[in-house]
């Protein structure tokens, strides 16, 4: 095993990296910001270096600094998260030319699934559904765009290949709005993203945001951990996921697993990996590969048994998979809710300090945070402050028990968005299963 791993990122997610690490004896150093240093994991882990001020530019998306810590540590191995370098595969090259191990995919697989057109090819190849689209790069001939969308048939969606998280995405409901929307999305895709590269996508109105958590050792084998089901989403941010995905059965999950983890071979995909696909009318449409450990992997590692986490230093370790196919079982049913540090109706963030925090329990319950009384979340970063998960037998009990443990969380001090996913615990259109990405933002009165 590794000996010892710089820990990359911060909060919750670096807390839990650490946990992992501990289990397996792996000794750990968390690096940190100024506006850090009194971070969880910033206090238990064996060792910790400050790389900057608390701007992310000059912290936790410096590499250099986060070089020379793993140098003066020496350190083996870093560990990404998710959300900062996690996806980038400069990054990535940087760690491994270094002589150091990246915890994730090679750089090569980070760069073309980091590309949304190249990924969209490479995920043909592999016989993984896609989306109807221009199957590449719109180019700058308005006759030709305007045949493509005929073709595909609107509402059509532009979207930037290089964009991420909702951002750089238009939707478009009519051939006089086409050629204006490319431009637009082309502009604020160079600007946000050093990338101006667009493509064009049949807009699905109705559909689910499903997706399947894949291992992969890179040395041929591979397996899938089932799937999840993100829909309850707000400005295309993911409010509550859950495993396994209502409604999807033990064929249609077999078939479309079966298909993510044959191109994980073709590919030759390194680490934990998550396949997205929007699913409408019984059909799985690709969107995109995250090349590393999801906030939502606690309700796949309840449903499995398997500690993905865990599984991501073994493989970094260049051990072969510990598991095959046959060795996953599905078992109950999970449900999770991100807690940010926001107003439950305005949305506006909540940043200060936590005078009170006591964390829920019982039967199924899980709270993944950083937080602890006293401890102040800074205005700096994104909003999250937590995650809870719950388990149980079926889908209604995991819920029931979701609705308890929110009951019982206590965070003073500041606000958070538990009320908003106390109120979405008892939607019956949630209760029902099988909502679509949209409902929640009509819900709220947003879209």
């Amino acid at each position: 095993m590794l000996e010892k791993v710089v820990i990359a990122n911060r909060g919750e997610i670096a807390l839990r990296i650490l946990r992992a690490c501990r289990e397996l004896g792996i000794k750990t150093v968390a690096i940190h910001s100024e506006a850090d240093r009194d971070l969880k994991h910033v206090r238990l882990a064996n060792e910790s270096v400050c790389i900057g001020p608390a701007p992310s530019l000059q912290s936790y998306l410096n590499i250099p600094a986060i070089i020379s810590a793993a140098e003066v540590t020496d350190a083996i191995g870093i560990h990404p998260g998710y959300g900062f370098l996690s996806e980038n595969a400069d990054f990535a090259e940087r760690v491994e030319d270094s002589g150091f191990v990246f915890i994730g995919p090679k750089a090569e697989s980070i760069r073309i699934m980091g590309d949304k057109v190249a990924a969209i090819e490479a995920m043909q190849k592999a016989g993984v559904p896609c989306v109807p689209g221009s199957d590449g790069e719109l180019g700058e001939d308005g006759d030709t765009n305007i045949k493509i969308a005929r073709k595909i048939g609107y509402p059509i969606i532009i979207k930037a290949a290089g964009g991420g998280g909702g951002r750089g995405m238009r939707v478009v409901h009519s051939e006089a709005a086409l050629l204006n929307a490319i431009s637009l999305t082309k502009a604020e895709a160079g600007a946000a993203f050093n990338n101006d590269t667009v493509y064009m996508e049949k807009y699905l109105e109705h559909p689910r945001h499903v997706e399947i958590q894949v291992l992969s050792d890179g040395q041929g084998n591979a397996i899938h951990l089932g799937e999840r089901d993100c829909s309850m989403q707000r400005r295309n941010q993911k409010v509550v996921e859950e495993a396994p995905a209502p409604g999807i059965t033990e064929e249609q999950r077999a078939k479309i697993g079966s298909v993510c983890v044959e191109a994980c071979k073709l590919i030759n995909y390194r680490g934990a990996g998550t396949f997205e696909f929007l699913y409408e009318n019984g059909e799985f449409y690709f969107i995109e590969m995250n090349t590393r450990v999801q906030v939502e992997h606690p309700v796949t590692e309840m449903v499995t048994g398997v500690d993905i986490v865990k599984e991501q230093l073994y493989i970094a370790s260049g051990h072969p998979l510990r598991l095959t196919q046959e060795d996953i079982v599905i078992r109950g049913h999970a449900v999770e809710c991100r807690i940010n540090a926001e107003h439950s109706e305005t949305f506006m963030p909540s940043p200060g300090k936590v005078t009170a925090y006591h964390a829920p329990g019982g039967p199924g319950i899980r709270m993944e945070t950083h937080l602890y009384s006293g401890y102040s979340v800074p205005p700096h970063y994104d909003s999250m402050i937590g995650k809870v998960i719950a388990h149980g037998d079926n889908r209604n009990t995991a819920i029931a028990r979701m609705q308890g443990a929110l009951s019982e969380i206590v965070i003073e001090g500041i606000d958070t968005n538990i009320a908003l996913q106390m109120d979405i615990m008892k939607d019956a259109a949630f209760q029902a299963g099988g909502a679509d990405i949209h409902y929640l933002e009509k819900k709220l009165g947003l879209a």
